[in-house]
């Protein structure tokens, strides 16, 4: 990746290697069409979407894209482990040549939205 900062989630997709841009423009899209109020930028010179708190992000290894979410439930790791994915205790690495699942992905971006509006109505 360049030396310059982006500012927005298309720049760092822009600027980033060509073979990791596909992978997170589905992954932009997909954060996108789950929680359409959700309101993407750059912190800690990653992507983060925030719905009522932080939602989901992903950043940029050198062979993968990884996707960080609070929520990373234990049914859905071992789903997402049998199918090839690696994870990690709030992360999972999605290789270039992997598609992104989708189904799993989405179902925890849900789950992350309603903790978020449930945790803010308490506070």
């Amino acid at each position: 990746m360049e030396n310059s900062k982006p500012k927005t989630v298309d720049e760092f997709i822009q600027i980033s290697p060509t073979e990791s841009q596909k992978l997170m423009l589905q992954l932009k899209k997909l954060i996108e069409a789950t929680v359409p109020d959700a309101i993407g930028g750059i912190s800690w010179n990653v992507p983060i979407y925030k719905f009522h708190g932080i939602l989901v992000g992903f950043s940029l290894a050198k062979r993968h894209v990884s996707v960080g979410i609070d929520t990373l439930l234990e049914n859905v790791r071992k789903s997402l482990e049998e199918k090839g994915y690696k994870t990690g205790k709030k992360t999972i690495q999605i290789k270039f040549d992997q598609k992104i699942p989708t189904r799993e992905i989405k179902q925890l971006i849900i789950e992350q939205a309603k903790l978020n509006q449930k945790q803010q109505q308490n506070d």
